[in-house]
């Protein structure tokens, strides 16, 4: 598995990974209650993916334009997750990483952010649990209970996340990669908007990856 050590500026990084061929949506969920809401994960995940997929017009009824901003937000969270939950079943990894680093340096850089990774999703899963309980009365209500359905999708994704972070940290074997294109993408950031999109496109076909600008505009909004 290749992980990106994405630069966002002279000192701040991002990892990234492309997406695997092999979805989360197509994992086998597991028996009882987890069971369950991995059942319901997975094909919210779909109708996600779906989504990514095909083009959505403007014009609608409101129920399906609520349903559209709703899937949008999950296939945001899929590309922000997208890297831990692809390292559950990772057993060798490559720190793909600009050529001014050295390993040591980079290796330091990954173990920190999974790190802090692993400690931001056990506070939100704590917290997501807990209001995954406290939706559990508004099932009474007729129609779907949406908001039990939000918790128990956060839930699923905080504990797939922490299970990634774990395996980067303690189990899987790193090796690195030095790519020029990177190094490239620090001064990127600071450019105006046209600019930056045309030259992170142009890196992004250098190194194919598809999803790269993407990515790279969605954390440009973030640190902006």
């Amino acid at each position: 598995m290749d992980v990106y050590v994405i630069p966002i500026g002279r000192d701040r990084y991002e990892l990234y990974c492309e997406p695997a061929a092999e979805s989360e949506a197509d994992a086998v969920p597991t028996a009882g209650l987890f069971g369950r809401l991995r059942q319901r994960f997975t094909a919210t995940l779909r109708a996600a993916e779906e989504r990514q997929h095909r083009h959505e017009g403007a014009d609608g009824p409101a129920s399906g334009r609520i349903q559209d901003r709703a899937l949008g937000w999950i296939a945001t969270r899929i590309a922000e997750q997208r890297l831990l939950w692809n390292l559950r079943r990772c057993t060798e990894a490559v720190a793909v990483h600009p050529q001014d680093m050295t390993f040591d340096d980079v290796m330091a850089l990954i173990r920190r952010m999974l790190q802090r990774d692993y400690e931001r999703h056990r506070v939100w899963l704590v917290i997501d649990l807990f209001g995954l309980v406290l939706s559990g009365p508004i099932a009474i209500i007729p129609g779907p209970n949406l908001l039990a359905y939000y918790f128990a999708f956060r839930v699923v994704g905080h504990w797939l996340s922490m299970r990634g972070a774990v395996q980067g940290l303690r189990r899987a074997s790193w090796s690195g990669r030095p790519c020029p294109p990177l190094t490239e993408l620090r001064d990127v950031f600071a450019l105006e908007s046209p600019a930056r999109v045309a030259r992170v496109h142009d890196i992004a076909a250098r190194l194919r990856l598809q999803h790269l600008s993407t990515f790279f505009e969605r954390v440009a909004v973030r640190h902006a």
